[in-house]
């Protein structure tokens, strides 16, 4: 397999999951088929990578939509009117990332991101 970057796209593979994994928490069927980008390259191969929210299911973009949601709320409520005037429109809706701590094993490259 050919070394993974940032800024790779790339694609988490479809596999059985272990009872390591179960224990360490670092993969489950719903992973399955997720595509991103690369956002960051740890030791021992672990990555982190930036889902694309369309690949996620229904649901799942739902609760993150909300999750989002919420996190803007909070946010501008613990800023004083001041600070919200010197923010853009962009900063004020700013859409909240997906990511995920993965094992390079456990992920193809498929193109370009």
């Amino acid at each position: 397999m050919a070394s993974l970057k940032e800024g790779d796209k790339v694609k988490i593979k479809k596999r059985p999951v272990t009872e390591e994994d179960r224990k360490k928490g670092q993969y489950y069927e719903h992973m399955a088929g997720l595509t991103g980008v690369v956002a960051n390259v740890y030791e021992k191969n672990e990555l982190a990578v930036r889902i694309d929210i369309p690949s996620l299911s229904s649901t799942t973009q739902k609760v993150h939509k909300e999750a989002t949601k919420r996190m803007r709320e909070k946010f501008l409520n613990a800023i004083s009117e001041e600070q919200k005037k010197q923010l853009t429109a962009e900063e004020m809706n700013f859409d909240a990332n997906y990511v995920l701590l993965l094992q390079a094993a456990d992920l193809e490259k498929v193109g370009k991101a």
